[in-house]
């Protein structure tokens, strides 16, 4: 798919924000990891201004834990570009997989998914757009290990060229890292249902189910930066480098 045919069908993005943020604790002054504050604003408005400059329309919040607090704090920060629609997830005490599937019926697809507690480089979206695979699931990877602050916690995946063959955090033999950041066709949600045992699963588990059949593209993010912040530690070196990221996405708006 062509870049501006691309963006201009990417209209729809998945949050997942329903975890509680037990390890990063009180560090960022705030209950819920999206609003923790990084260079004087909530992590949140950087996910925002990365989806305003890929031509996302509309952005589906998936929440569970504080999720009315969380809702009513959310909104006076969405652009005005941005419909805002909350998902309740009920079960939000189960894996990431579960809030997942809680968006099935609402977002338009092929659609991004993304984290609510990463930092990101904006561009990194634009970069899924221009050579994803829309039929497929398309993953944004760091080949760049060394780099990776928290290897041991880190999503770690095997690829063989441009394809995902395996995803684990104990993986032993991996090449790359997930950054959090998918463009995803509707068959995900097929297979998170095909992974689910008692009602539950992570998202990483209909991956691998996808990925042993050759449907999981690797978009490699080359020089691009990323953050998981899930520690205090993590949240520290996010502020150092979060300035630069909202200078790109000024510019990119300029």
């Amino acid at each position: 798919m062509g870049k501006a045919g691309a963006r201009n069908s990417i209209t729809d993005a998945v949050i997942l924000m329903a975890g509680v943020g037990s390890r990063l604790g009180s560090a960022g002054g705030s209950f819920a990891k999206p609003l923790v504050q990084i260079a004087g604003r909530p992590l949140i408005s950087y996910t925002f201004d990365a989806l305003v400059r890929a031509g996302v329309r509309d952005v589906h919040a998936v929440m569970g834990a504080n999720r009315e607090e969380l809702e009513a704090a959310l909104r006076p920060l969405v652009p005005g570009s941005i419909r805002f629609h909350p998902i309740v997830n009920p079960v939000w005490q189960k894996q990431n997989g579960v809030s997942v599937l809680a968006a099935e019926d609402k977002v338009k697809t092929p659609f991004f998914l993304l984290m609510g507690d990463h930092l990101f480089d904006p561009g990194m979206l634009e970069l899924l757009i221009a050579q994803s695979d829309p039929e497929q699931v398309n993953l944004a990877v760091d080949r760049k290990i060394d780099s990776i602050f928290d290897l041991d916690d880190a999503m770690k995946v095997e690829t063989r060229d441009d394809h995902l063959v395996s995803i684990s955090k104990t993986l032993q033999d991996y090449d790359a890292i997930d950054t959090g950041l998918f463009l995803c066709s509707a068959e995900l949600f097929e297979y998170l249902r095909g992974a689910q045992r008692d009602g539950d699963c992570s998202l990483a588990d209909g991956v691998r189910l996808m990925a042993r059949e050759g449907k999981v593209r690797a978009i490699d993010i080359g020089d691009s930066w990323w953050q998981d912040v899930d520690t205090p530690e993590m949240l520290q070196r996010a502020e150092q480098v979060a300035p630069r990221l909202r200078l790109t996405a000024a510019s990119a708006r300029a």
